[in-house]
Order: structure tokens, then C-alpha cells, then sequence
């Protein structure tokens, strides 16, 4: 090999350096230490290193020269075997002849990907200060189960776990969405947007309603099941202003551009109070006439709920008391009226799947994934999750579930024809009468 000096980029080229640096906010030596490491790079690329050796490159910050040298390794890492020790003293220039226009390419590629690497850093910082509010995005392209989507000054990314159950997301359309978080991943640091999260309908109610904007009225709790329903607890701050009032508006206007925004999701407006026996009550709605005994110690609550009352008072797939246990904190039992318990939650269950016993964790995954969260999602979608070679075990319990699901279904259809038959048996004897 030919040893020669070689120019990088001839002309000023400290000082377009440094400009560029100035500009994009970017570290000199960082752009000068890239260059350095990436000559190393197109030399290996091209002529290949000898082990034996230490090969490193030095650049002229004046003129751009640079020059490419090996020096004996004397020390390695003893477990990545990478050298830690060379002999300097032993270098020699190796330098090919017509590096030159190698070494102006690298450096152009360098400074090109340095300034992508700047203005990402500088979008994530931007971003890293919206965490916590909504934007309008639009929807670019799907990544496998994540959706990618334009934020406008930079990317953000919905994985599964942050979609709302039954939405679907067509390319090209706006959605609002929740800036979650800014996350680590292989690729560096990305923008995690979201659907699901609670706060996105805190923040919904902020931008709709002036009260909730300025801080008159506050979000006091919230519990939300993404896609199906959400209640909410407000108070407010300010004397004279109605707090639950506030939400709705004037004939139902501003809840229902919430609920526009979010699909159609049912949302249960309830006025915060300190009183936990209250705030159960009215959690619980629209159950009435409820004798709810606490132990605030143990944060536990039992619930009597007369007959007529004890399917409202738990709700479809147990998802009104689920929510109510979420929102207030407390455990909660349901009895019927006879003392027999029909309902056990604790507050944690994130979806109805996590009320099932002996659920493992990778099948909750498997079924969050594909939005298959509920009962009525397991028993629609019966093909879809019986695909999954599941274990036997969980498979089988599934299976007895959504049975068991099935004929309630079948049985409360069957009961509310005969309730239909009755009262237009009972309207035409009226008529006759």
C-alpha cells in the first residue's frame, strides 16, 4: 500500500465545520471523532484489517487532511477481546494512494447523518415537553399492529397495547392522540402515542370545556376500559360553578363532542366528593338503593343491591363495577339481596379478561394484542384466538368461559322475548278492553 496524505475537504473546511456545528447545535469534536471512526470504517470495508493490529485515522481540523495508521496491539479486553493497549511508537501510515475522494465521501455521509441525528434529538426534545398533551395526528402507515403517524414536526408510534378496542385506523385519516411517553427501543428514542391512555380523555375534557382549562373544574378520578366505557369524577374549584354540568353542557354539547372524538365511547359523569360511601354510590350508578358497607382500613367494600338492581349494579362482563373499583380505590364484593356474592374485584383488573382465574400472563398478551379483552370479544371472535395453539390448559378454560358466557346470552335473549310476548299480550288485551 502507498502511503499519501489525503484532503477530506479542501476548501475552509474548519470553518464549514464549525458552521455546521453552530447552526444544528451539534459538537464539533463529535462531528470531527464520527469522521475519524468512519475512515477507519471505509478503510476495513475496502482493504480489510490485519488482527495483529490497532488502526486509527487522524484528521487536520485547518485543511481536512487525513491520514490512516496501524499500530501493534500490546493489551486486549479479555472477554470481547477488543484491544485496550497499542504502540505508537510502532505506527506506520497506511494511507492507500486515491483515498482522497473515499475520505470526502465519508466525511459528507458523517456530517449528513449528524445533522438527521441532531435534528431527531432536537425533535424528541421538543416532544419530550408535549408529554402529557393531545395533538391531532395523521395516521401514515401501519408497522405490523403499531401505527405510525405524523405528529408534524416529528413521528410517533401507537403499539397495540395504546389502540382503542373496536377502532380501526385508516391511512390518511386525523385522529387525536395522547403524547404517553418518550421510549428507548433498538432504533434509539421514539414517541409513544396513545388511544387507550385515561389521560386522554382528561385532556379531551380540558380542550372542550373552559371550566376544566382553566383549572374551575378539575378531573378529580378517573377509570377508563379504552374503546367501552369511562367514568370520571369532577369537582369544582371555583363556588358557583357546577362541576358535572360543566362537562355536559348545554343540552348534552360538550360531553358529546368528547364521545364524538372517541368513538362513541359511553362516558358516566359523577361529582367527586371526599365521602367514600357517596363516591361509591354514585360510581356504581346507574344501580340504586345500595347498602354499601366500608372498612376503610382494608380499603374494602360490600355492596347489598336488591334484585332489580344487581345487573346494573355490575354491569355488562362485571365492567361497571370493575370501573367503580378502579375509580375509587376500594375492593369491592356485590351480594345479592339473599347474601349470595355475585361479584369480586379489586381495582387492578385492567380489562374483563382479568377477572378470569388461572390466566397466564403470555395468553393476556396474546388476547390484548388482538383487542380480544372481554367475553363478547372471545365468544364473536371464537376461530381468531382458537388459532393461537394456545396451552391446553388455557384453551380449555377459555372454552368453558365463553360457554358458560354463550347460554346467559341465550338465556337472557330468551327471557326478554318471553317479557316482549307478555307485554304485547298484556297491550292487546288493553286494546280489547
Amino acid at each position: 500500500m502507498q502511503s499519501s496524505n489525503s484532503t477530506v475537504i479542501r476548501t475552509e473546511f474548519a470553518a464549514a465545520i464549525s458552521q455546521i456545528a453552530k447552526e444544528r447545535k451539534i459538537d464539533v469534536e463529535s462531528i470531527y471523532e464520527a469522521i475519524r471512526q468512519a475512515l477507519v470504517s471505509a478503510f476495513r470495508k475496502q482493504y480489510g484489517l490485519d488482527e495483529e493490529f490497532y488502526y486509527y485515522a487522524t484528521l487536520n481540523p485547518e485543511n481536512g487532511e487525513s491520514q490512516l495508521f496501524r499500530a501493534p496491539v500490546t493489551a486486549r479486553d479479555e472477554e470481547t477481546l477488543e484491544p485496550t493497549a497499542w504502540d505508537e511508537k510502532k505506527s506506520e501510515d497506511v494511507t492507500p494512494a486515491g483515498f482522497g475522494r473515499i475520505a470526502a465521501q465519508t466525511a459528507k455521509q458523517v456530517i449528513l447523518q449528524k445533522i438527521r441525528e441532531s435534528e431527531k434529538e432536537h425533535i424528541i426534545a421538543e416532544y419530550q415537553e408535549k408529554v402529557g398533551e393531545i395533538l391531532s395526528a395523521q395516521i401514515l402507515r401501519m408497522d405490523g399492529r403499531k401505527v405510525v403517524l405524523d405528529l408534524g414536526r416529528g413521528y410517533g408510534i401507537m403499539p397495540p397495547e395504546e389502540q382503542m378496542r373496536g377502532e380501526f385506523y385508516r391511512v390518511n385519516s386525523r385522529i387525536t392522540v395522547y403524547i404517553k411517553e418518550i421510549r428507548e427501543s433498538f432504533k434509539g428514542k421514539v414517541i409513544i402515542v396513545s388511544r387507550a391512555d385515561a389521560q386522554l380523555v382528561s385532556q379531551l375534557f380540558a380542550r372542550e370545556v373552559p371550566e376544566v382549562g382553566t383549572g374551575a373544574v378539575e378531573v378529580a378520578l378517573i377509570a377508563r376500559e379504552a374503546g367501552v366505557r369511562t367514568k370520571l369524577a369532577v369537582r369544582s374549584t371555583q363556588e358557583g360553578v357546577d362541576p358535572v354540568g360543566a362537562c355536559v353542557g348545554q343540552r348534552g354539547v360538550r360531553v358529546q363532542e368528547v364521545i364524538r372524538e372517541l368513538n362513541n365511547e359511553k362516558l358516566d359523569i359523577i361529582p367527586f366528593t371526599e365521602d367514600p360511601k357517596l363516591l361509591l354510590q354514585a360510581a356504581l350508578a346507574p344501580a340504586e338503593n345500595l347498602k354499601i358497607e366500608l372498612d376503610e382500613a382494608t380499603k374494602m367494600a360490600t355492596v347489598t343491591a336488591p334484585d332489580d338492581q344487581l345487573s346494573l349494579a355490575i354491569g355488562r362482563g362485571g365492567q361497571n363495577v370493575r370501573l367503580a373499583a378502579k375509580l375509587t380505590g376500594y375492593r369491592i364484593t356485590i351480594k345479592s339481596a339473599s347474601g349470595q356474592v355475585e361479584s369480586e374485584v379489586t381495582g387492578d383488573e385492567e380489562y374483563e379478561i382479568d377477572t378470569f382465574e388461572g390466566l397466564a400472563p403470555e395468553t393476556r398478551e396474546m388476547l390484548i394484542e388482538h383487542k380480544l379483552t372481554t367475553l363478547t370479544d372471545l365468544s364473536r371472535f371464537k376461530d381468531k384466538w382458537m388459532a393461537f395453539e394456545l396451552p391446553e390448559d388455557q384453551a380449555t378454560m377459555l372454552s368453558e368461559r365463553v360457554t358458560v358466557f354463550d347460554q346467559e346470552q341465550a338465556e337472557r335473549g330468551e327471557s326478554l322475548a318471553e317479557k316482549a310476548r307478555m307485554s304485547a299480550r298484556n297491550n292487546g288485551d288493553d286494546r280489547q278492553d
